[in-house]
């Protein structure tokens, strides 16, 4: 059989666009804001994980075009080698800092650092143990690693310690959650996954790609969310969201750093971050540190959206919060979600279809995230246009 026959049968993306639904590569024409221009049209963006609104924050743009004029336009190599910059230390350290842990590693992008992180740390005869909703350079980051992986329904603590049960005396074991979940944006259970990792003697890694700079003290994630910053062994974030830039990192003991920067193949092989990059994550997080109102007015246009939604009668997907920027809304069915999402989009605003498997069969949702730059004119905006759309699908 030719290895290219998969492809040849793969008509999934071409009906979708004969259909006129198919949702994805539209091409911005401006920077990523509350407002965009995207093929030629204004559109409202409840789209983008730019969660602080700092891609257009002067200071922020100002910095990255001041490193590429310092460094150039990319470092050539790896950090292992000669790809560190003096400002990957640098933001390193700041990093460290801000998160209240040993010590921080950079890697490219955040879906390289999951799997970078998780390869290295869980070995022969380990365990990985993950909520079922976790992001999947996770399950990538599992496959990648040579332990075994186990998983849990989402959220549910019993089944977390049914799994954690079946790990044997003797090995090692790893549980990982995200800190605040993608599609759902409820916040993880924290509290009892630390008992119950305290109880087996597991250690614990929390992804918080969308909780740093959503959640906790000034924005520093899910662990100081709950006041157990110090119970989390590992914190994952990006830079691709709250700091307006791209990369990612781990935080963690220095042991556990220095075994990373040492085993981990996506680290190692992999070229660093480029200057102008790693510069407007610095400047992003210095931003943050300045600013840490930021956070508390996202969280509150974050309240102000949900009961905007839920004025209008419409259903979003159950959540254990009311401050994060991630509102789902059920539209159910592919073919509907699509079609509604075409439609948000030609009336003006740009929202994120959730499909299967990202999505269970028959809860298809439609993805609004915000950013603290919009306003409330812009939600009420958005919202009626929303609601007009789902009231002509009777939803």
């Amino acid at each position: 059989m030719d290895i290219f026959s998969k492809c040849d049968n793969y008509t999934a993306a071409r009906e979708a666009r004969e259909a006129g639904i198919y949702p994805y590569f539209h091409a911005l024409e401006s920077r990523q804001d509350v407002e965009v221009v995207m093929e030629g049209k204004r559109r409202i963006m409840l789209g983008s994980n730019n969660y602080l609104g700092l891609t257009t924050c002067p200071e922020v743009v100002a910095a990255g075009m001041e490193a590429m004029e310092r460094f150039g336009t990319g470092c050539s190599g790896s950090r292992f080698l000669n790809g560190t910059l003096s400002m990957h230390l640098e933001l390193e350290r700041e990093l460290a800092e801000f998160l209240g842990k040993d010590g921080v590693v950079t890697f490219s992008t955040g879906f390289q650092s999951n799997l970078g992180i998780i390869s290295a740390i869980v070995g022969r005869n380990d365990y990985v143990i993950c909520d079922r909703e976790n992001h999947a350079s996770i399950y990538d980051g599992c496959k990648l690693s040579y332990g075994t992986m186990l998983r849990y329904r989402h959220g549910d603590m019993e089944d977390l310690e049914k799994q954690l049960r079946k790990v044997p005396e003797g090995s090692g074991c790893l549980i990982v959650t995200d800190g605040v979940f993608s599609m759902g944006g409820d916040i993880a259970r924290l509290p009892e996954i630390v008992e119950l990792k305290k109880k087996y003697g597991a250690r614990l890694m929390v992804d918080d790609a969308h909780g740093f700079g959503v959640i906790g003290e000034g924005g520093r994630g899910t662990g100081s969310y709950f006041g157990l910053q110090n119970e989390v062994d590992i914190q994952m974030l990006t830079f691709s969201k709250s700091l307006a830039s791209i990369g990612g990192c781990m935080a963690a003991a220095d042991s556990v750093v220095e075994y990373v920067k040492h085993n981990s193949r996506p680290f190692i092989f992999s070229a660093s971050i480029p200057p102008a990059c790693c510069a407007t994550a610095l400047a992003a997080l210095r931003y943050i540190k300045a600013h840490p109102e930021l956070v508390n007015r996202l969280q509150s246009i974050a309240g102000y959206m949900r009961k905007s939604i839920a004025a209008r009668g419409l259903k979003m997907r159950t959540s254990n919060n009311d401050i994060v920027p991630i509102i789902p809304i059920y539209t159910y069915e592919p073919v509907q979600t699509l079609t509604i999402t075409k439609e948000l989009y030609d009336a003006g605003v740009y929202v994120n279809a959730s499909l299967p498997p990202a999505a269970a069969p028959h809860e298809c949702l439609i993805r609004t995230s915000l950013m603290a730059t919009h306003t409330p004119e812009l939600v009420d905006e958005a919202v009626d246009i929303i609601a007009e759309v789902l009231g002509r699908h009777d939803l």
